[in-house]
């Protein structure tokens, strides 16, 4: 028999061992059920709660549906313009004629672009004023190129004149509605 020596782990000492700890479990808290919905989720920032519902969307101008204040103007229809009168007509041949002595083609050009297809007698007296415009610039070209000699001086002059003699003419013939044409022009623009 050996000496026994009480609490070592190799030999039993007769005494009871402790039990387990308790484990414990944490409650969870669980809603009481068929008391309350859950709620919504939250709205986003802005959003009304219980407002009213948004207006739906205005009609638009010539949408079916949609009536127009008695009297007002009807759309205007765009691309499309309405024909010159004959004043006006003899009104912008008569700038035609006359801005050319000024600043040269740019206006007759201006007005045959503008008011292409709104009056024939316009743009029949535009498309002249430019064709002369355009016969008096080679002309003073010409004129600059050979002013080194004596005729290029009297071809300097002589355009000078016509244009300012010409312009005149054509401008009281426009007036009156007459079609004016010049003499010796180049009929370049048709």
């Amino acid at each position: 028999m050996t000496a026994e020596t009480p609490g070592t782990p190799d030999e039993p000492t007769g005494a009871v061992p402790p039990p387990p700890a308790p484990q414990y479990e944490t409650p969870q808290y669980q809603a009481p059920q068929g008391e309350y919905p859950p709620p919504p989720p939250a709205p986003g920032y802005g959003a009304p709660q219980g407002a009213y519902p948004p207006p739906p969307p205005a009609p638009g101008y010539g949408a079916p549906g949609y009536a127009s204040p008695q009297g007002a103007y009807p759309p205007p229809a765009y691309g499309v313009q309405p024909p010159l009168t004959d004043s006006d007509q003899r009104m912008w041949s008569v700038f035609a004629h006359i801005g050319g002595v000024f600043v040269s083609f740019l206006v007759p050009l201006v007005i045959l672009l503008v008011f292409k297809g709104r009056g024939a007698f316009v743009e029949d007296q535009a498309k002249e004023a430019l064709n002369f415009q355009i016969t008096l610039a080679i002309a003073y070209v010409v004129g600059g190129l050979t002013a080194i000699l004596i005729i290029g001086l009297f071809i300097l002059l002589a355009a000078g004149i016509c244009s300012f003699v010409f312009a005149i003419m054509a401008a009281i013939a426009s007036n009156r509605g007459e079609l004016y044409r010049y003499p010796l022009t180049l009929r370049l623009v048709s």
